[in-house]
């Protein structure tokens, strides 16, 4: 891997990051740069985070609770002009964050992008697109940049070997105070309680949960397009739907439980496995990019990868809670605060 580029910003700067995922979406890409908007903040930075809340958006096909800036390019450099920012982050690969390429190509600036969310799979998901066409746009779409931050050292080798270039490895972060093991709570569910946390889209694989047979209860916190046809099909006594919970609440039903079960297959990283951790409940998931980076290989071990996902959730259940925990703390916001700024550049050379 070539080393980073120098900072964009050795003392306190102006960052723009530009993202079609924002409050008030619910995932984790809108908390990983919350947090990070934090950290750097009070690192001294100044930040701003344009979002679809700043512009006339529409809904996305399949997928309403998602708005998506129409037309962003005017308003967008309207912003960029009055902000005059020194580095440009550009954190997803829709309407704005193609619009914000544009301008910065055109004005002659460089820019760092992201690579959050496999749109390959998704697409080859939700509407039979091959991945090959999906693979080249992005390959074209971030090759454009001066360099792409990625979650996990798997998925960089993934994307070399699909011909993406200067790929830079950027890892996460989580609130040990927030998410914590005691804030467990007596619950009336029968146990073992286990657990399901994210989007309840069909990329997510919930069925890969839900299907399970397992004893006591499976709890499934998050909303999205899937979760009337889910409820239908599954709650029951043993199958419970809570909808989209977040701050101390979310917490709480973290540290409640036996388990983490995550049974998506798609997940460049995964935050809630580390929400998990740091509220010391073991994880189960397949052995796949993302959790097998996180916990693959850890001991002594705080989770079970196993491509028999039942499996792997009984056998969480001997793991130790402390261990978790112990190992969570390793993960701090300031830490990939930090590194992100090792890999911004400075949009005038």
């Amino acid at each position: 891997m070539p080393p980073p580029p120098d900072p964009a910003c050795a003392t306190p700067c102006r960052i723009m990051i530009v993202s079609d995922a924002w409050h008030p979406q619910v995932n984790g890409v809108v908390r990983t740069l919350s947090m990070l908007t934090a950290q750097l903040e009070a690192l001294g930075h100044e930040v701003m985070v344009v979002g679809p809340d700043q512009f006339r958006t529409l809904p996305c096909p399949g997928y309403r609770e998602i708005r998506l800036a129409v037309l962003p390019g005017r308003r967008l450099a309207r912003l960029m002009r009055a902000f005059r920012p020194d580095a440009l982050h550009i954190a997803t690969e829709g309407p704005l964050g193609m619009s914000a390429a544009r301008l910065a190509r055109a004005a002659g600036w460089r820019y760092t992008t992201a690579y959050h969310t496999r749109f390959p799979d998704y697409l080859a998901a939700r509407i039979a697109m091959p991945r090959r066409f999906a693979y080249a746009w992005l390959r074209w779409f971030h090759g454009r940049g001066a360099g792409t931050m990625v979650a996990t050292a798997s998925l960089a080798d993934e994307l070399r070997g699909r011909g993406f270039t200067n790929i830079r490895l950027w890892s996460r972060g989580v609130d040990p105070v927030l998410f914590h093991p005691d804030r467990a709570m007596a619950r009336s569910w029968h146990r073992p309680i286990f657990l399901s946390v994210g989007r309840l889209a069909v990329e997510k694989n919930l069925t890969g949960f839900l299907d399970l047979d397992l004893p006591g209860t499976r709890v499934v916190v998050g909303d999205g397009p899937e979760r009337a046809r889910l409820e239908r099909r599954y709650a029951g006594p043993n199958v419970v739907f809570l909808g989209a919970r977040q701050g101390v609440e979310l917490a709480g039903l973290f540290a409640s439980a036996d388990v983490f079960v995550f049974p998506s297959r798609t997940d460049t990283f995964g935050l809630v496995v580390l929400e998990a951790l740091a509220s010391g409940v073991p994880v189960a998931a397949y052995p796949v990019a993302g959790p097998r980076d996180i916990i693959g290989g850890v001991i002594p071990a705080v989770g079970i990868l196993d491509e028999d996902l039942r499996l792997a959730a009984l056998g969480a259940l001997g793991l130790s809670r402390a261990a978790c925990r112990r190992f969570a703390e390793d993960f701090s916001w300031k830490s990939c605060a930090s590194l992100f700024m090792t890999h911004l550049v400075p949009m005038e050379a």
